[in-house]
């Protein structure tokens, strides 16, 4: 049994290595995990042994921790089963006990107690899908797309190994073979309404045995493949501060070079499923199809097509379904059927393609899908790889990002508003009305010595009105709290974000190369930057090209800035203000605590939390280049983002992006319009509070 059983999973197991290692190499995994060793340790005692993600949604990840532990302590009966079989076998009496701790009280108690929390965890389970089930909930239900047979398959499985496992723990008290004296409380129970038959032990024992070798063969030909697969996904994962940057783009393995590379021969994102990594094929494989990510997606949530479940989910179908195509020889390959050469003509992305295109052209790059997912799949890494190979190769995308990619190509900013209009707020603030205007520094060449900080302004903060009111409140504070900032004015462009998450990679790199120059050449070594799209890119992408600074978001400083009272609040706000959490600056960096650090220590102010806040913040719809696309289907994710704040009854909402800044107040407008809103209610920038009661003090 188990030599048929372990022959099949292997043979699995082997196809599955075989298909991954037929994708594309991805050797900056490997280097990572070999370089950080210490992180990669903590990932797995704390995501895959503490179960961290999953314990945040209870109470299914109690239930999954327990059945996880389960697998880990009920090892040991295995071992005694197997131990029982060989000496019972050699001797006649199958009274194995694991060395040294087989016979301690305290091992069989905790065999028992796990496997009755197990048993308990897959009652809830099972409760909690027929209460979530796609038949009850339909759209609504996260469970809806996946393969719901496998699941109760599972969960009849884990039944089976539990009490096969107390038929033969309790026969074998009856019988004088069980190595502990107590301890085993679920076992002596089910001992006392046993019979004492050794036939029964036996079979109770063979049965406990091929039960866990049916359930291998299940497991890795199945969804719950993850058993043994999320460890590996966990220790291959990008692990920054945060989602961090976007992936570089590679063929073969190595950085592509743009000037040297050739789209007939160089893989440029991905156009078919062979140019997927070796670590995007961990993710088919490891995908639990729980879809949690799919219930935090805003697309999904405002009834767009995207799912980031069935985004892997229907990749790994169609892995599975030209595996054999991709596996064989050449000559192999001669002997296919047509439906296997029509399907490996199917495009990856298009209207008949695995991939819908407004399935890819939907995700905002938010990163709750990722953030949620228990088992570390990166799904925005699967979207921008096609979305660079339908960008570059094929020119498909939609038609206004079409004008945002010329505008920045020919005037370095998606609005395509002349360079010398980046200087005009600083025209503004120094002729304030109220007199507290004052001159802005513009680095002419390079940073004066006595200058800390480069306040980069970014395209938002510089042109866009809403925007410039936060750029100039930023300046002010730092102004009062003395810290010598400059700007670089008409010299600055735009990062490259939205060019990058549109999958622009050439475009990107081009802007990014360009302010490399500029900010190395001017001898930049700290950035404040307002926009955490800058942010990001500045401090987390710039690196892969060779910019190396300290950047930190105008909510750090201007939050240290008040902890050591070089800014203090004084004048009251009396308001009640819900804070909205940037992406870019929450999910991405982990920047959560500052921005609501201000905003205590305005006087005045009472702060109300959106129900979906922080970690599971809710996007406003402009990331991944989404600020710059039209929102035709299903309702727009400003407004839903909205409304969810008016439940809140604020007097102000609050953030700390531009970008948001703009959707959000879009919304709001919209509420007003309808009657939907009070007509006082705004949207702010954290920055704008505190220099009201900074400055009215």
């Amino acid at each position: 049994m188990t030599v048929a059983a372990v022959a099949l999973a292997g043979r699995r197991v082997l196809f599955l290595y075989r298909l991954a290692v037929a994708g594309q190499p991805a050797p900056e995994r490997v280097e990572y995990a070999r370089a950080n060793v210490g992180a990669e340790v903590k990932a797995q005692l704390v995501e895959v042994f503490g179960q961290r993600k999953l314990l945040k949604w209870t109470p299914s990840g109690t239930a999954h921790f327990f059945v996880m532990w389960a697998f880990f302590i009920l090892a040991t009966v295995y071992l005694e089963a197997y131990g029982s079989l060989i000496q019972g076998a050699i001797t006649g009496k199958p009274d194995f006990h694991i060395p040294i701790i087989g016979t301690w009280p305290i091992l069989g108690f905790l065999q028992d107690l796990i496997a009755v929390a197990a048993l308990a965890g897959i009652i809830a389970f099972a409760v909690i899908r027929l209460r979530n089930s796609p038949q009850k909930l339909g759209r609504g239900s996260r469970f809806s797309g996946s393969h719901l047979g496998g699941a109760w398959l599972i969960l009849f499985m884990i039944f089976n190994v539990i009490w096969t496992m107390f038929l033969f723990r309790g026969a074998a008290i009856n019988t004088g073979n069980f190595p502990y004296a107590s301890g085993a409380f679920a076992s002596e129970l089910a001992a006392k309404v046993l019979p004492t038959s050794e036939v029964l032990e036996g079979t109770g024992l063979l049965l406990h045995i091929g039960v866990m070798l049916v359930f291998l063969v299940i497991v890795v030909n199945g969804k719950h493949l993850h058993i043994f697969t999320a460890p590996l996904n966990v220790l291959f994962a990008r692990r920054p501060d945060g989602l961090g940057a976007a992936p570089v783009m590679r063929s073969g393995g190595k950085v592509l070079d743009f000037e040297e590379a050739d789209p007939d021969v160089d893989v440029f994102g991905r156009g078919k499923i062979s140019d997927t990594t070796w670590k995007g094929f961990l993710d088919f494989y490891t995908c639990t199809e729980c879809g949690r990510c799919q219930s935090q997606c805003p697309a999904w949530n405002t009834d767009k097509p995207l799912s980031p479940k069935m985004l892997i989910l229907d990749q790994r179908d169609h892995a599975f379904a030209v595996a054999p195509y991709l596996l064989a020889g050449e000559k192999e390959r001669e002997g296919f059927s047509e439906d296997v050469l029509a399907l490996l003509d199917k495009p990856l992305v298009g209207e008949d393609g695995v991939i819908h295109p407004d399935v890819l052209w939907s995700c905002t790059n938010c990163g709750a899908c990722v953030e949620q997912c228990p088992v570390d799949i990166e799904h925005i890494d699967h979207i921008l790889d096609m979305r660079r190979y339908q960008v570059m190769i094929e020119s498909s995308f939609p038609s206004e990002a079409g004008v945002m990619l010329k505008n920045l190509e020919n005037k370095g900013n998606p609005w395509g508003v002349p360079e010398t209009k980046r200087a005009e707020w600083i025209e503004e603030l120094a002729s304030a009305p109220d007199g507290s205007g004052f001159e802005v520094p513009i680095v002419d060449s390079t940073m004066p010595e006595d200058v800390e900080y480069l306040f980069w302004v970014g395209c938002a903060g510089a042109l866009e009105d809403r925007a410039k009111k936060t750029t100039k409140a930023v300046a002010e504070l730092l102004h009062i709290a003395g810290v010598k900032f400059a700007v670089l004015g008409p010299m600055e462009a735009c990062t490259g974000d939205p060019a990058r998450r549109l999958g622009m990679e050439f475009l990107f790199t081009m802007l990014a190369q360009q302010n490399i120059e500029t900010l190395n050449e001017a001898g930049v070594k700290k950035i404040v930057a307002t926009c955490p799209h800058c942010f990001n890119t500045l401090a987390n992408e710039y690196p892969q090209l060779g910019g190396h600074y300290e950047v930190v978001h105008h909510t750090q400083l201007l939050s240290h800035l008040v902890e050591t009272g070089r800014l203090t609040p004084i004048t009251p706000i009396d308001q009640k203000i819900t804070y909205h959490d940037p992406c870019f600056l929450g999910r991405h960096n982990k920047v959560y605590a500052q921005p609501r650090d201000i905003m205590a220590k305005v006087p005045g102010v009472q702060t109300q939390e959106m129900h979906r806040c922080k970690e599971r913040g809710f996007c406003c719809g402009a990331g991944g280049a989404r600020m710059w696309m039209e929102e035709r289907i299903g309702k727009r994710i400003n407004t839903e983002r909205v409304d969810e704040a008016l439940t809140t009854d604020p007097d102000t909402v609050s953030t700390a992006c531009p970008f948001c800044l703009v959707m959000l107040g879009d919304a709001i407008s919209e509420k007003k319009n309808a009657g939907q809103a009070r007509e006082t209610l705004e949207v702010v920038d954290v920055a704008q509070l505190l220099i009201k009661s900074v400055k009215q003090g």
